[in-house]
């Protein structure tokens, strides 16, 4: 079945490849869904168990009032991996999603192999959080409007027409009210990690190899000295400069070759 009653959220996902395989656990971002990552899922699909999940509010799974932290989402996670008989993964996250896979490796860490965070949400100059912050007031009151004006810093000038199009369509399925909701907590809440100051505290939580991808090299080089020391020799941030924000759809073959031989060197270290 591609739906699982978790409780209070109904979430659809797929589940492909082989089910003896090492499982991958493939999350979206903001205001997304889980056909980012359409290229993808066929090549990891070959050596791994794929799964592949709408969070809730968002795609084909349901809006329950609460619950869009990110520590809310990756127990949404947990759950639907309890749900699948499956007790540990190599799970990748994008930009939102970057956060919900750190949460659940800081959380959950014995759930959690290894890490792929590709341009994640997490670690923006605290600088930004008065403007963040009065966005996050913002997109409570507008959610439509305001997602979508947020959208444009995510492309550059040789983005594909297609993608953007493709993520204003997501935008507006998003439930108006998970929007709200999501981007408060990355930014406005209490309990925030997205700007660096919180994130290098909650962040220490996280003690596994961690593949990271950024466009800004500033980015890259903070992921670098969060690495522990116990996987420095594991861990990597990679920078490709020239990319948008949504760097894994702008270049999928490119991306699965990295993460390829990345996970060939945890096999071979019995990591993964």
């Amino acid at each position: 079945m591609p739906f699982a009653d978790l409780g209070d959220v109904r979430l659809f996902y797929t589940d492909d490849g082989d089910h003896e395989a090492p499982v991958v656990l493939l999350v979206h971002g903001f205001g997304a869904d889980s056909h980012d990552w359409v290229w993808h899922i066929p090549e990891l699909s070959r050596t791994r168990r794929v799964i592949a999940v709408d969070l809730r509010g968002h795609g084909y799974s349901s809006a329950p009032e609460s619950g869009y932290r990110p520590q809310d989402f990756a127990q949404d996670l947990v759950n639907l991996l309890d749900h699948l008989g499956i007790d540990r993964v190599i799970a990748f996250g994008h930009s939102m999603g970057g956060m919900i896979v750190s949460a659940l490796a800081v959380e959950h860490s014995s759930r959690i192999a290894a890490l792929v965070c590709v341009d994640p949400g997490y670690g923006r100059p605290d600088a930004l959080a008065p403007y963040l912050g009065a966005l996050a007031e913002q997109m409570r009151a507008e959610p439509y409007r305001i997602a979508l004006q947020n959208d444009e810093w995510c492309y550059t000038p040789v983005s594909p027409a297609f993608l953007r199009a493709w993520h204003t369509r997501k935008i507006l399925g998003t439930a108006p009210h998970a929007l709200g909701a999501a981007f408060t907590a990355m930014f406005a809440a209490d309990e925030q990690f997205g700007f660096r100051s919180a994130a290098e505290k909650y962040l220490a939580g996280r003690n596994c190899p961690v593949l990271a991808f950024h466009f800004d090299p500033a980015q890259s080089a903070w992921e670098s000295s969060l690495f522990p020391s116990s996987t420095s020799h594991t861990s990597e941030a990679v920078t490709w400069q020239g990319s948008g924000h949504r760097l894994h759809a702008e270049r999928p073959a490119e991306f699965l070759l990295v993460v390829k031989n990345w996970l060939e060197k945890l096999d071979k270290e019995k990591l993964a």
